[in-house]
């Protein structure tokens, strides 16, 4: 499909709304600076110099909110040299919920494009490429909802006290990334669904919630480079591969 022909269609929300309390520090990790720049720079700057994405929401811990948004505006500021633009025309900042998929939900309640889609992608998954999300992007105008996923390379077990109990076939395992992308419409009448009849469970992702409620999702075969921030060690890994941009 023609690029020209997805421009517009599509909103980003980004939830960036988590503490980062296993990576440690006194301050959200997406905060803090991965090469010369803070983890959510990153992919904020992806999603808001692609033509296909009409608006970007980033939905901010409480507290931080004051704080992202002088950042954000700061560094992004055609006033400070960075040159783009309109683009920041996109961007809204929204305080974030208690759970992931709550931040999700401010974000999704938020938009006013008009944009038909939306992909949802964690901050903490700084080098997101265009290729994936132009995958993303075709896939849930051909296909319907979908998101991005690794094949598993390693043998799978399953244990209990530390003791091995079985071993799942690999080639049937996949280990979700984001984006994760659905039609607009279709995940706010998800949401108001659960406002009548909450769940009895806490979603980890978008895709737990569309299949609770039988909705297919799609796979995007996703990469390496799109793993999550979420350790210091992983801090060290993902440092060197930034100095190298």
């Amino acid at each position: 499909m023609s690029n020209s022909l997805l421009f517009g269609k599509f909103a980003a929300v980004l939830p960036a709304g988590g503490l980062g309390k296993r990576m440690g520090g006194t301050i959200p990790k997406q905060l803090m600076n991965l090469g010369n720049k803070p983890v959510y720079q990153y992919s904020l700057e992806t999603f808001l110099n692609m033509d296909e994405i009409a608006e970007v929401v980033i939905a901010v811990p409480a507290d931080w909110k004051d704080y992202f948004e002088k950042d954000i505006f700061s560094r992004l500021s055609p006033a400070f040299g960075t040159g783009y633009g309109n683009n920041l025309n996109k961007l809204r900042i929204v305080v974030g919920g208690k759970e992931r998929w709550q931040s999700v939900q401010n974000g999704v309640n938020s938009l006013t494009s008009g944009a038909e889609y939306v992909l949802v992608h964690d901050v903490a998954r700084p080098f997101i490429s265009e290729k994936i999300i132009r995958d993303i992007c075709e896939t849930l105008v051909n296909k319907g909802s979908c998101l991005v996923a690794k094949p598993a390379i390693d043998t799978i077990k399953i244990a209990s006290d530390g003791r091995v109990e079985s071993t799942i076939d690999r080639n049937k395992v996949w280990l979700a990334q984001t984006p994760q992308a659905a039609r607009i419409d279709l995940l706010k009448s998800l949401y108001a669904r659960i406002e009548k009849e909450p769940l009895n469970f806490t979603p980890t992702d978008e895709a737990s919630i569309l299949e609770f409620f039988g909705e297919p999702v799609y796979i995007v075969k996703g990469e390496s480079a799109n793993d999550k921030l979420t350790t210091p060690e992983d801090f060290e890994i993902f440092a060197s591969r930034a100095n190298m941009l």
